[in-house]
């Protein structure tokens, strides 16, 4: 029996949310509870029906925290959640002959701008250069070299808005398998293209970035690469190596692995261009609305908690309000003062609060409402893809005019619908309907909504990367400069030995 430990730690980070998340955000699973993640579409749901499906396997789940979307990680919870993470690693790394790691990728702490690449090289420190180290990582992660160096392969999510979690973490285990079985000499290359994207051409099922990444997927089908993908990055975690890039795993098969790597950048690089936020100005976008009969979506990307924004902008409803819209308005906030009023008020009760700018002032002028308690609730949720449990904290519903909102304690993703359907609410009863989140999967809104508006906004996850303010990212990177020549290069790495300078594919060892 071949032993395989299990471990995860998952956060998505932006560096321009001001407030800082902290060790209390992460759900945490210790030892035997990560079993739960059983028939769940999960990276270790996915891990766990390859892993126990084999005979010759036994898992050895450890520890595996996941924290919504937030800020930059404090270095108190940094310190807090590392330690115990690999506390638990070390704890059974010896008895265990490969290691299985869960990460998201655009993961950022005060003092430490690489978490997952720290992680890793101190799970391979203790593991030892034997032991195979498999990863899987969200397309919004950015793959660091330090990270690459301490692995043996990995696997990349395939769509966007993300669907294959089970998927991917099935894809790494495989991959962990023929590894422990010694079939497989993985060759790992790395082609950085200096771009950061955004925009309706990234989502997989109609933009032109899902064609290149049916190209990754043939590469893997067809057995010419063990694992390939395209990962985007987060614009929003502004960290040292913060790009795009092409990874390509083969099988003892260099050559391969950097033409491959190249070619796929070389095809990325000018369709940089078409992968921009596309957005509306609100004010066009209120008047376009007024005259549509059937539903329409407003989508405030720049607020996207589930990208690391506070969830606080009130700049949609303000704007609604002051343009006069008559129709019926649902929207979601995070106030936790005006959720506390509410449930110190009671249902039934008309109160005056002001909502947003509650973490974000800056961004956003707290609203005066006067509104009336419809609904009180915990908070608690279930994501509608991955059956993960969400807690909001103490949430309210709100009723002022014609606008119904949803007030939270705490940010949580908010990608589909899953907290106005917790807590009462049917976004197909309206007109117009905001929603926190870039993209959501076509049957949640797209498939029975009018229109849906791309909302020029302000925030921490605005589309508008140029107006963010990177500071720690590399440069030159479009669309912060303009570059005029891009060729790409490979650069090859294999465990053991170093791997060899970048270059073109014919100079590579």
């Amino acid at each position: 029996m071949k032993k395989v430990l299990i471990v995860e730690c998952m956060q998505e980070i932006s560096s321009f949310n001001p407030v800082p998340s902290q060790y209390e955000n992460f759900e945490i699973e210790r030892g035997a509870a990560l079993l739960a993640h059983r028939d769940k579409n999960t990276a270790i749901g996915g891990a766990l029906s390859v892993l126990e499906g084999n005979g010759d396997i036994e898992v050895v789940p450890t520890f595996a925290a996941r924290a919504g979307s937030a800020g930059l990680l404090s270095s108190s919870g940094w310190a807090q959640l590392s330690g115990e993470l690999l506390a638990a690693v070390g704890e059974r790394i010896e008895d265990v002959d490969g290691i299985y790691v869960s990460l998201h990728g655009a993961m950022g702490a005060d003092g430490e701008l690489d978490p997952e690449g720290y992680l890793l090289a101190e799970i391979r420190r203790m593991a030892g250069p034997g032991k195979p180290i498999v990863i899987s990582l969200d397309l919004h992660g950015i793959l660091t070299d330090r990270m690459i160096r301490q692995v043996d392969a990995m696997a990349i999510y395939h769509t966007y808005p993300h669907v294959d979690f089970a998927d991917t973490g099935a894809r790494a285990a495989r991959l962990l398998v023929d590894l422990l079985q010694g079939r497989r000499r993985p060759v790992v290359a790395r082609a950085v293209i200096p771009a950061l994207v955004r925009g309706d051409e990234l989502i997989t099922r109609t933009g032109c970035y899902g064609d290149l990444i049916g190209e990754c997927r043939r590469l893997e089908r067809e057995g010419t690469a063990l694992a390939a993908g395209i990962m985007i990055g987060n614009p929003f975690t502004d960290v040292p190596e913060l790009c795009c890039q092409v990874i390509i795993v083969t099988d003892g098969d260099p050559e391969t692995a950097a033409s491959e790597a190249e070619r796929l950048a070389a095809e990325f690089w000018p369709m940089r261009y078409r992968m921009q936020g596309k957005l509306i100005a609100l004010d066009r976008a209120i008047a376009q609305a007024r005259t549509i009969d059937g539903p329409v979506c407003f989508t405030d990307a720049a607020d996207a908690t589930s990208s690391g924004a506070t969830g606080d902008s009130n700049v949609i409803l303000r704007a609604l309000g002051e343009a006069g819209y008559q129709k019926r308005v649902l929207a979601q906030i995070v106030d936790p003062a005006a959720a506390e009023a509410a449930h110190r008020a009671g249902v039934g009760a008309q109160i005056e609060v002001t909502l947003g700018g509650a973490m974000d002032p800056e961004r956003f002028a707290p609203m005066p409402v006067s509104a009336r308690v419809r609904l009180l609730s915990d908070g608690s949720g279930r994501l509608e893809t991955m059956r993960l449990p969400l807690d909001a904290g103490p949430t309210a519903v709100l009723a002022f005019d014609n606008f119904t909102v949803v007030v939270m304690s705490r940010s949580v993703s908010l990608f589909d619908r899953a907290m106005y359907f917790a807590n009462g609410l049917d976004p197909a009863d309206f007109d117009l309907v905001v929603v926190k989140s870039p993209h959501t999967e076509y049957a949640m809104y797209d498939q029975w909504v009018e229109r849906n508006f791309n909302i020029d906004a302000p925030g921490a996850t605005s589309a508008d990367i140029r107006q963010l303010g990177h500071t720690i990212c590399a440069r030159p990177v479009f669309p912060l400069d303009d570059i005029d020549d891009f060729v790409p290069q490979a650069t090859l790495y294999s465990r053991p030995s170093v791997p060899p300078a970048a270059g073109s594919a014919g100079s590579h060892a």
